[in-house]
Protein backbone atom coordinates (compact mmCIF):
# COMPACT_ATOMS: atom_id res chain seq x y z
CA UNK A 1 0.00 0.00 0.00
CA UNK A 2 2.78 2.09 0.96
CA UNK A 3 4.41 0.86 -2.51
CA UNK A 4 1.00 1.87 -4.33
CA UNK A 5 1.14 5.66 -3.00
CA UNK A 6 4.72 6.37 -3.02
CA UNK A 7 3.94 5.74 -7.10
CA UNK A 8 0.79 7.71 -7.42
CA UNK A 9 2.42 10.68 -5.37
CA UNK A 10 5.48 10.86 -7.40
CA UNK A 11 3.47 10.25 -10.82
CA UNK A 12 1.19 13.28 -9.11
CA UNK A 13 4.15 15.66 -8.66
CA UNK A 14 5.32 14.89 -12.06
CA UNK A 15 2.07 15.45 -13.89
CA UNK A 16 1.64 18.82 -12.05
CA UNK A 17 5.81 19.29 -12.59
CA UNK A 18 5.10 19.20 -16.69
CA UNK A 19 1.83 21.25 -16.67
CA UNK A 20 3.85 24.14 -15.09
CA UNK A 21 6.59 23.46 -17.19
CA UNK A 22 3.98 23.95 -20.38
CA UNK A 23 3.21 27.01 -19.28
CA UNK A 24 6.41 28.27 -18.33
CA UNK A 25 7.59 27.11 -21.67
CA UNK A 26 4.95 29.33 -23.64
CA UNK A 27 5.02 31.86 -21.67
CA UNK A 28 8.50 33.23 -21.97
CA UNK A 29 8.37 31.55 -26.04
CA UNK A 30 10.11 34.39 -27.22
CA UNK A 31 12.84 33.69 -24.84
CA UNK A 32 13.46 30.22 -24.35
CA UNK A 33 16.98 30.08 -23.43
CA UNK A 34 17.04 33.01 -21.71
CA UNK A 35 14.15 32.66 -19.06
CA UNK A 36 12.44 29.31 -19.86
CA UNK A 37 15.47 26.94 -19.86
CA UNK A 38 16.24 28.08 -16.42
CA UNK A 39 12.40 28.32 -15.35
CA UNK A 40 12.06 24.80 -16.59
CA UNK A 41 14.86 23.04 -14.78
CA UNK A 42 14.40 24.70 -11.53
CA UNK A 43 11.13 22.88 -11.63
CA UNK A 44 12.06 19.71 -12.55
CA UNK A 45 15.05 19.76 -9.74
CA UNK A 46 12.09 20.64 -6.80
CA UNK A 47 10.08 17.98 -8.72
CA UNK A 48 13.46 15.33 -8.17
CA UNK A 49 14.27 16.97 -4.42
CA UNK A 50 10.33 16.05 -3.57
CA UNK A 51 10.67 13.12 -4.61
CA UNK A 52 13.98 12.17 -3.31
CA UNK A 53 12.47 13.39 0.45
CA UNK A 54 9.39 11.29 -0.15
CA UNK A 55 11.31 8.17 -0.92
CA UNK A 56 13.49 8.97 1.88
CA UNK A 57 10.77 9.37 4.35
CA UNK A 58 8.59 6.44 3.30
CA UNK A 59 11.91 3.50 2.24
CA UNK A 60 12.54 3.64 6.01
CA UNK A 61 8.76 2.16 6.26
CA UNK A 62 9.55 -0.07 3.36
CA UNK A 63 10.00 -4.18 3.21
CA UNK A 64 13.20 -4.85 1.29
CA UNK A 65 11.55 -5.98 -2.03
CA UNK A 66 9.30 -2.83 -2.41
CA UNK A 67 12.47 -0.69 -1.84
CA UNK A 68 14.15 -2.69 -5.02
CA UNK A 69 11.03 -2.34 -6.84
CA UNK A 70 11.23 1.46 -5.92
CA UNK A 71 14.48 1.75 -6.52
CA UNK A 72 14.36 0.26 -10.55
CA UNK A 73 10.63 2.22 -10.48
CA UNK A 74 12.37 5.48 -9.98
CA UNK A 75 15.72 4.82 -11.74
CA UNK A 76 13.54 4.09 -14.98
CA UNK A 77 11.39 7.20 -14.31
CA UNK A 78 14.76 9.34 -14.35
CA UNK A 79 16.17 7.64 -17.27
CA UNK A 80 12.99 8.64 -19.86
CA UNK A 81 13.15 11.92 -18.27
CA UNK A 82 16.77 12.81 -19.33
CA UNK A 83 16.86 11.07 -22.21
CA UNK A 84 14.02 12.82 -23.31
CA UNK A 85 15.46 16.30 -22.21
CA UNK A 86 19.05 15.09 -23.76
CA UNK A 87 17.09 14.15 -27.11
CA UNK A 88 15.42 17.20 -27.32
CA UNK A 89 17.88 19.71 -27.30
CA UNK A 90 20.68 17.69 -29.24
CA UNK A 91 17.65 17.94 -31.91
CA UNK A 92 17.26 21.65 -31.21
CA UNK A 93 20.86 22.43 -31.85
CA UNK A 94 21.00 19.85 -34.75
CA UNK A 95 18.84 22.82 -36.58
CA UNK A 96 20.71 25.56 -35.63
CA UNK A 97 22.65 27.54 -37.68
CA UNK A 98 25.36 29.48 -36.11
CA UNK A 99 26.56 33.28 -37.92
CA UNK A 100 29.85 31.92 -37.44
CA UNK A 101 29.35 28.21 -39.35
CA UNK A 102 32.59 27.77 -41.10
CA UNK A 103 35.80 26.47 -40.62
CA UNK A 104 38.15 29.64 -41.87
CA UNK A 105 40.99 27.48 -42.14
CA UNK A 106 39.43 25.73 -45.36
CA UNK A 107 40.48 29.24 -46.99
CA UNK A 108 43.81 30.03 -45.10
CA UNK A 109 45.81 31.47 -47.85
CA UNK A 110 49.29 29.72 -48.83
CA UNK A 111 47.67 26.10 -47.94
CA UNK A 112 47.72 23.94 -49.97
CA UNK A 113 44.32 22.22 -49.26
CA UNK A 114 43.05 25.57 -49.31
CA UNK A 115 39.51 26.05 -51.08
CA UNK A 116 40.99 29.55 -52.27
CA UNK A 117 40.40 30.85 -55.73
CA UNK A 118 43.32 31.56 -57.41
CA UNK A 119 44.77 33.53 -61.00
CA UNK A 120 45.82 31.67 -63.72
CA UNK A 121 49.43 33.37 -63.21
CA UNK A 122 51.42 35.62 -60.90
CA UNK A 123 49.84 38.80 -59.91
CA UNK A 124 51.17 41.86 -61.72
CA UNK A 125 50.52 43.56 -58.17
CA UNK A 126 52.75 42.62 -55.16
CA UNK A 127 52.96 44.17 -51.62
CA UNK A 128 56.45 42.91 -49.72
CA UNK A 129 56.21 44.88 -46.53
CA UNK A 130 54.02 47.48 -44.61
CA UNK A 131 51.66 44.66 -44.92
CA UNK A 132 47.71 46.29 -44.29
CA UNK A 133 46.29 45.11 -41.52
CA UNK A 134 42.95 43.02 -42.89
CA UNK A 135 39.60 42.13 -41.51
CA UNK A 136 36.06 41.76 -42.54
CA UNK A 137 32.91 39.64 -42.34
CA UNK A 138 33.14 36.02 -42.47
CA UNK A 139 31.33 35.61 -45.35
CA UNK A 140 33.56 37.36 -47.53
CA UNK A 141 36.95 36.23 -45.89
CA UNK A 142 37.41 33.19 -48.91
CA UNK A 143 37.41 36.62 -51.58
CA UNK A 144 40.27 38.17 -49.41
CA UNK A 145 42.12 35.37 -48.62
CA UNK A 146 42.33 34.93 -52.54
CA UNK A 147 43.75 38.62 -52.59
CA UNK A 148 46.33 38.09 -49.94
CA UNK A 149 47.80 34.82 -51.21
CA UNK A 150 47.96 36.82 -55.05
CA UNK A 151 49.61 40.00 -53.16
CA UNK A 152 51.21 39.09 -50.62
CA UNK A 153 54.19 37.29 -48.92
CA UNK A 154 54.21 33.58 -48.61
CA UNK A 155 53.29 33.07 -44.61
CA UNK A 156 50.83 32.10 -42.23
CA UNK A 157 47.79 33.89 -41.78
CA UNK A 158 45.71 33.10 -39.11
CA UNK A 159 42.76 34.15 -39.41
CA UNK A 160 41.28 33.77 -35.37
CA UNK A 161 44.38 35.64 -34.34
CA UNK A 162 43.73 39.38 -33.93
CA UNK A 163 46.96 39.83 -32.40
CA UNK A 164 49.32 38.21 -34.06
CA UNK A 165 48.41 37.78 -37.42
CA UNK A 166 47.96 40.98 -39.90
CA UNK A 167 44.76 38.76 -41.85
CA UNK A 168 41.97 38.03 -39.61
CA UNK A 169 38.37 37.15 -39.71
CA UNK A 170 36.11 38.66 -36.96
CA UNK A 171 32.56 39.60 -38.14
CA UNK A 172 31.07 42.99 -39.49
CA UNK A 173 30.40 44.68 -36.27
CA UNK A 174 33.77 43.98 -34.88
CA UNK A 175 35.33 44.99 -37.94
CA UNK A 176 34.16 48.28 -38.04
CA UNK A 177 34.84 49.04 -34.51
CA UNK A 178 38.59 47.98 -34.84
CA UNK A 179 38.55 49.85 -37.96
CA UNK A 180 37.31 53.05 -36.30
CA UNK A 181 39.92 52.25 -32.80
CA UNK A 182 43.15 51.92 -35.72
CA UNK A 183 43.35 48.36 -34.85
CA UNK A 184 43.19 47.25 -38.73
CA UNK A 185 43.54 49.31 -42.03
CA UNK A 186 40.97 47.60 -44.44
CA UNK A 187 37.98 45.79 -43.87
CA UNK A 188 36.06 43.72 -45.92
CA UNK A 189 32.08 44.44 -45.47
CA UNK A 190 28.47 45.29 -46.35
CA UNK A 191 28.11 49.16 -45.93
CA UNK A 192 28.06 50.12 -42.43
CA UNK A 193 24.42 50.33 -40.31
CA UNK A 194 23.41 53.64 -38.90
CA UNK A 195 24.85 53.03 -35.29
CA UNK A 196 28.32 52.25 -37.18
CA UNK A 197 28.29 55.97 -39.23
CA UNK A 198 27.47 57.48 -36.16
CA UNK A 199 30.28 55.59 -33.46
CA UNK A 200 32.81 56.89 -36.66
CA UNK A 201 31.62 60.04 -36.57
CA UNK A 202 32.18 60.34 -32.43
CA UNK A 203 35.42 59.24 -32.84
CA UNK A 204 36.53 61.87 -35.53
CA UNK A 205 36.97 59.08 -38.13
CA UNK A 206 35.21 58.88 -42.05
CA UNK A 207 34.92 55.80 -43.97
CA UNK A 208 36.30 55.50 -47.35
CA UNK A 209 34.09 52.89 -48.99
CA UNK A 210 35.26 51.05 -52.47
CA UNK A 211 32.83 48.92 -54.19
CA UNK A 212 34.42 45.32 -54.91
CA UNK A 213 31.77 43.28 -55.89
CA UNK A 214 28.24 42.47 -56.15
CA UNK A 215 26.01 39.89 -54.10
CA UNK A 216 22.39 39.00 -53.06
CA UNK A 217 20.78 39.27 -50.33
CA UNK A 218 18.22 35.84 -49.59
CA UNK A 219 15.77 34.64 -47.33
CA UNK A 220 15.54 31.05 -46.72
CA UNK A 221 13.08 28.58 -45.28
CA UNK A 222 13.14 24.74 -44.29
CA UNK A 223 13.14 22.31 -47.71
CA UNK A 224 9.94 21.47 -46.67
CA UNK A 225 8.05 24.44 -46.27
CA UNK A 226 5.83 24.51 -49.40
CA UNK A 227 6.40 28.52 -50.07
CA UNK A 228 8.79 29.31 -52.60
CA UNK A 229 8.36 32.35 -53.02
CA UNK A 230 7.66 36.11 -51.49
CA UNK A 231 7.22 39.19 -52.67
CA UNK A 232 9.29 42.31 -51.02
CA UNK A 233 6.41 43.69 -49.68
CA UNK A 234 5.51 40.57 -47.92
CA UNK A 235 8.43 40.03 -46.50
CA UNK A 236 8.42 43.30 -44.85
CA UNK A 237 4.82 42.55 -43.53
CA UNK A 238 6.78 39.86 -41.53
CA UNK A 239 9.35 41.48 -40.38
CA UNK A 240 7.16 43.90 -39.32
CA UNK A 241 5.08 41.43 -37.64
CA UNK A 242 2.18 41.97 -39.40
CA UNK A 243 2.10 38.90 -41.35
CA UNK A 244 2.57 36.46 -38.44
CA UNK A 245 1.23 32.61 -40.40
CA UNK A 246 2.59 30.67 -43.14
CA UNK A 247 -1.01 30.56 -44.49
CA UNK A 248 -1.39 34.23 -45.48
CA UNK A 249 1.10 34.17 -48.29
CA UNK A 250 0.03 30.85 -49.87
CA UNK A 251 1.83 27.85 -46.76
CA UNK A 252 0.20 25.82 -44.31
CA UNK A 253 -1.47 26.91 -41.40
CA UNK A 254 1.76 27.51 -39.03
CA UNK A 255 3.04 30.75 -37.40
CA UNK A 256 6.25 31.96 -39.04
CA UNK A 257 9.33 32.36 -36.75
CA UNK A 258 11.24 35.36 -38.45
CA UNK A 259 14.71 35.03 -37.05
CA UNK A 260 16.82 37.80 -37.15
CA UNK A 261 20.78 38.21 -36.53
CA UNK A 262 22.83 40.68 -34.16
CA UNK A 263 22.36 44.74 -34.13
CA UNK A 264 25.38 45.60 -36.11
CA UNK A 265 26.37 42.38 -38.70
CA UNK A 266 25.96 43.04 -41.79
CA UNK A 267 23.17 40.97 -42.71
CA UNK A 268 20.94 42.68 -39.61
CA UNK A 269 22.17 45.75 -41.25
CA UNK A 270 20.54 44.60 -44.73
CA UNK A 271 17.38 44.09 -43.36
CA UNK A 272 17.03 47.12 -41.59
CA UNK A 273 17.27 48.33 -45.68
CA UNK A 274 15.27 46.16 -46.93
CA UNK A 275 12.39 47.28 -44.27
CA UNK A 276 12.35 50.72 -45.57
CA UNK A 277 10.11 53.07 -43.80
CA UNK A 278 9.02 50.00 -41.75
CA UNK A 279 9.32 49.45 -38.16
CA UNK A 280 11.17 46.13 -37.80
CA UNK A 281 9.12 44.07 -34.93
CA UNK A 282 11.28 42.94 -32.07
CA UNK A 283 13.31 39.51 -32.73
CA UNK A 284 13.56 36.32 -31.10
CA UNK A 285 16.39 37.01 -28.15
CA UNK A 286 17.95 34.40 -26.10
CA UNK A 287 21.03 35.01 -23.68
CA UNK A 288 24.08 33.43 -24.70
CA UNK A 289 27.61 33.04 -22.91
CA UNK A 290 30.51 34.72 -24.15
CA UNK A 291 34.12 35.31 -23.09
CA UNK A 292 35.07 34.76 -19.69
CA UNK A 293 31.08 33.18 -18.38
CA UNK A 294 30.24 36.88 -19.42
CA UNK A 295 25.87 36.91 -20.69
CA UNK A 296 25.24 38.78 -23.67
CA UNK A 297 21.66 39.81 -25.12
CA UNK A 298 21.91 38.40 -28.97
CA UNK A 299 19.69 37.95 -31.26
CA UNK A 300 18.35 34.52 -31.62
CA UNK A 301 20.46 32.10 -33.95
CA UNK A 302 18.54 31.28 -36.48
CA UNK A 303 16.61 27.84 -36.06
CA UNK A 304 15.94 25.84 -38.73
CA UNK A 305 12.30 24.74 -37.81
CA UNK A 306 10.06 24.06 -40.88
CA UNK A 307 8.19 27.11 -39.86
CA UNK A 308 11.12 29.43 -39.74
CA UNK A 309 12.79 32.27 -41.87
CA UNK A 310 15.98 33.17 -41.91
CA UNK A 311 18.23 35.61 -44.23
CA UNK A 312 21.92 35.80 -44.94
CA UNK A 313 23.83 36.64 -48.17
CA UNK A 314 23.93 33.96 -51.33
CA UNK A 315 27.61 32.88 -50.93
CA UNK A 316 27.79 32.58 -47.49
CA UNK A 317 24.34 30.84 -47.06
CA UNK A 318 24.87 28.24 -50.04
CA UNK A 319 28.55 27.85 -49.67
CA UNK A 320 30.22 28.42 -46.50
CA UNK A 321 27.50 27.02 -43.86
CA UNK A 322 26.56 23.23 -44.36
CA UNK A 323 23.39 22.30 -45.62
CA UNK A 324 21.11 22.28 -43.04
CA UNK A 325 17.86 21.47 -45.22
CA UNK A 326 17.12 24.98 -46.69
CA UNK A 327 16.08 26.31 -49.70
CA UNK A 328 16.20 30.09 -50.71
CA UNK A 329 13.14 32.00 -51.66
CA UNK A 330 12.85 33.70 -54.63
CA UNK A 331 11.99 37.30 -54.39
CA UNK A 332 9.23 38.58 -56.41
CA UNK A 333 9.09 35.51 -58.49
CA UNK A 334 13.15 35.74 -59.13
CA UNK A 335 15.48 33.35 -57.77
CA UNK A 336 18.70 34.32 -56.65
CA UNK A 337 21.79 33.41 -59.09
CA UNK A 338 24.67 34.76 -60.27
CA UNK A 339 22.63 36.08 -63.87
CA UNK A 340 20.28 37.97 -61.39
CA UNK A 341 22.40 39.98 -59.39
CA UNK A 342 24.63 40.67 -62.49
CA UNK A 343 21.47 41.77 -64.44
CA UNK A 344 19.72 43.53 -61.10
CA UNK A 345 16.81 41.59 -62.07
CA UNK A 346 17.03 40.05 -58.41
CA UNK A 347 15.27 43.13 -56.52
CA UNK A 348 17.20 42.78 -53.50
CA UNK A 349 21.45 43.13 -54.98
CA UNK A 350 23.88 45.18 -53.11
CA UNK A 351 27.72 46.25 -53.08
CA UNK A 352 30.21 44.99 -50.52
CA UNK A 353 33.23 47.13 -50.03
CA UNK A 354 36.93 47.14 -49.23
CA UNK A 355 36.39 50.15 -46.21
CA UNK A 356 39.20 52.52 -44.89
CA UNK A 357 39.27 55.17 -43.30
CA UNK A 358 39.31 58.84 -45.35
CA UNK A 359 42.49 59.49 -43.93
CA UNK A 360 44.70 56.25 -45.11
CA UNK A 361 43.17 55.83 -48.03
CA UNK A 362 45.55 56.97 -50.60
CA UNK A 363 48.60 54.89 -48.73
CA UNK A 364 46.41 51.71 -49.60
CA UNK A 365 45.08 53.15 -53.08
CA UNK A 366 47.08 51.11 -55.61
CA UNK A 367 45.89 47.59 -53.38
CA UNK A 368 42.03 48.97 -53.74
CA UNK A 369 42.65 50.14 -57.09
CA UNK A 370 43.88 46.71 -58.07
CA UNK A 371 40.74 44.70 -56.39
CA UNK A 372 38.46 46.44 -59.02
CA UNK A 373 41.35 45.65 -61.52
CA UNK A 374 40.68 42.50 -64.02
CA UNK A 375 43.02 40.27 -62.06
CA UNK A 376 41.01 41.20 -58.51
CA UNK A 377 37.47 41.19 -59.95
CA UNK A 378 38.76 37.57 -61.63
CA UNK A 379 39.04 36.85 -57.93
CA UNK A 380 35.71 38.07 -57.06
CA UNK A 381 34.08 35.76 -59.84
CA UNK A 382 36.04 32.83 -59.12
CA UNK A 383 35.15 32.78 -55.40
CA UNK A 384 31.47 32.50 -56.50
CA UNK A 385 30.74 36.66 -55.66
CA UNK A 386 29.70 38.54 -59.04
CA UNK A 387 31.84 41.08 -60.26
CA UNK A 388 31.40 45.06 -60.60
CA UNK A 389 29.32 45.57 -64.11
CA UNK A 390 31.70 47.39 -66.59
CA UNK A 391 31.65 50.48 -67.58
Amino acid sequence: MKLFKFILGSIFIILIAAVVSVFAALFTMGDPIGWGRPIIWTIWYVVALLIVIMALYDFSQLTKGQRKRVALIGTGIGIVFFSSVKGYYAYTESLRIEERGVELFDYQPFNEESDLAKLDGASSFKIGSNLPRLDGATALYPLYASFVEAVYPSDEYNPYSTEESPVVSTTTGEAYDRLIQGKTDIIFVAGPSDLQVDAAEKAGVKFNMTPIGREAFVFFVHEDNPVDSLKLDEIQQVYAGDIDNWSEVGGENDPIRAFQRPEGSGSQTALQRVMGDRQLMDAPVENVPEGMGGIIEQTAAYTNHKNAIGFSFRFYATEMVEDYDIKLLQVNGIAPTVETIADGTYPITSEFYAVTTEEQYETYKPFLDWMTSEEGQTLVKRTGYVPLAKD
